[in-house]
C-alpha cells in the first residue's frame, strides 16, 4: 500500500536505479519507489530533474515546507486523470454566480455542521459549551439567507471566531491557550499548531484531488486567481474540525507537546524538527482511522473520505447527484 514519507533532515533524494534513495546525516536510505504516494519535504533536500522526471513518471507528488513549517509549493506531475469534460463544467460552475454560490455554501455549510459536532462531542463530556453551540447554530440558519461570496466567508468567518474561543475550554493544558488566531507569524504554541495542521490538511486534499479528475486550480468558496490551488482549500474547511483540530486536541490533551518542542524565531512560534514529526505522526494517525460510512455500510479512512469527496463533486458537476457535505456523526 502506497504511503507518504516525511522528509526533516537535509540530504539528497535521488533516483538510484528504478527506485528511490535519500542520503542524509543519519546515512542511506533506500525507498521502494512502489511504495510511495507522495513526499513532504521540510529539511533542505537537493534533488535533479532526473528524479523529477522519474517521480513525474511514477505519479509521485512533492510538497515543499520551508524552515519554519510554511508550505511553498508543490512538484505536481502532469495530470494522468484528464477530462476536459470535468475541467469545462468547473469553469461553467463557477462563472455562474448562481452555481458558484450553490457550490460555495454547501463548504461552508459543512464547516459549520462539523465544528458544532465537535463541540457537542465534548459538551457531552462534560465542558461548558452551550453558549458556542447556540451562537453557531444560529449561524448556520443563516446561511441560506446568504446570496454572495462575501456574505458566505463573513458567516464562516464569525462561526470560526466563535469556534477558536472553546480551545480554551477544550485544552486541559493552560500553556495552550489562545486568545487570538494569528497566522503569519504564529505569536503562540496553539496558532503554530493550527497553522501547521492546516497545511498538512491542504496538502493531503490536493493528493487527493490528483487522483480524480478535478482541476485543484478551480475552487468556488476561495476565489480562482493567481494562487496555484483553491479546491483543496474549499473542501478542507469541511474537514478542519475533525481532523486538524481533533488531532490537536488529542496531542495536547494526552501531554504529547509541550515547550520543549517550539522555538521562537522572528517575531512567531513554530515547532522544531522533533515537535513536526510528533505532530505528523498523531496526524497521519487520524488519517487512517476508520468510521463506519452510513451509504456504503463499511469502515473508510478518513483518508478515503476526503477522496469521495470529491468524487461526490465530479458528480455534482456533471449532473449526476447534487453535492452534500460529509457530516460527521459520531
Amino acid at each position: 500500500m502506497k504511503k507518504t514519507f516525511y522528509i526533516f533532515s537535509n540530504g539528497e533524494l535521488h533516483r538510484k536505479e528504478n527506485t528511490l534513495c535519500f542520503e542524509g546525516d543519519k546515512g542511506r536510505q533506500y525507498i521502494p519507489v512502489e511504495s510511495v504516494s507522495e513526499f513532504l519535504i521540510f529539511g533542505e533536500v537537493t534533488m535533479n530533474k532526473k528524479l523529477l522526471e522519474f517521480l513525474s513518471q511514477q505519479e509521485i507528488l512533492l510538497h515543499f515546507f520551508n524552515y519554519y513549517g510554511y508550505y511553498i509549493g508543490t512538484f505536481y506531475p502532469r495530470e494522468h486523470y484528464n477530462s476536459g469534460l470535468i475541467i469545462l463544467k468547473q469553469a461553467e460552475h463557477y462563472l455562474d454566480d448562481t452555481k458558484r454560490i450553490e457550490l460555495a455554501r454547501k463548504f461552508v455549510e459543512g464547516a459549520v455542521a462539523n465544528m458544532l459536532r465537535v463541540l457537542k462531542y465534548y459538551a457531552a463530556r462534560g465542558i461548558d459549551l452551550a453558549p458556542y453551540i447556540e451562537e453557531l447554530e444560529s449561524i448556520s440558519g443563516k446561511l441560506k439567507e446568504n446570496s454572495t461570496i462575501e456574505q458566505l466567508m463573513a458567516l464562516e468567518g464569525l462561526a470560526r471566531e466563535a469556534y477558536y474561543e472553546t480551545f480554551n475550554l477544550i485544552i486541559e493544558d493552560p500553556e495552550f491557550r489562545l486568545d487570538k488566531r494569528e497566522k503569519r507569524p504564529p505569536t503562540t504554541r496553539l496558532n503554530s499548531l493550527i497553522s501547521f495542521g492546516n497545511s498538512l490538511l491542504y496538502v493531503a486534499l490536493l493528493s487527493e484531488i490528483y487522483k480524480t479528475h478535478l482541476d485543484p486550480r478551480i475552487g468556488f468558496l476561495h476565489s480562482t486567481n493567481s494562487r496555484r490551488f483553491t479546491l483543496n482549500l474549499d473542501v478542507a474547511e469541511i474537514f478542519k474540525p475533525i481532523i486538524v483540530d481533533r488531532t490537536l486536541f488529542s496531542l495536547l490533551n494526552k501531554r504529547m507537546l509541550d515547550s520543549s518542542h517550539f522555538v521562537k524565531e522572528l517575531n512567531g512560534v513554530y515547532l522544531n524538527e522533533k515537535g513536526r514529526a510528533i505532530f505528523v505522526n498523531e496526524f497521519e494517525n487520524k488519517l487512517a482511522s476508520t468510521i463506519k460510512h452510513d451509504k456504503l455500510k463499511r469502515n473508510v479512512s478518513y483518508r478515503y473520505l476526503m477522496r469521495m469527496e470529491l468524487f461526490k463533486l465530479e458528480k455534482h458537476l456533471i449532473g449526476e447527484e447534487n453535492y452534500e457535505p460529509f457530516l460527521a456523526r459520531w
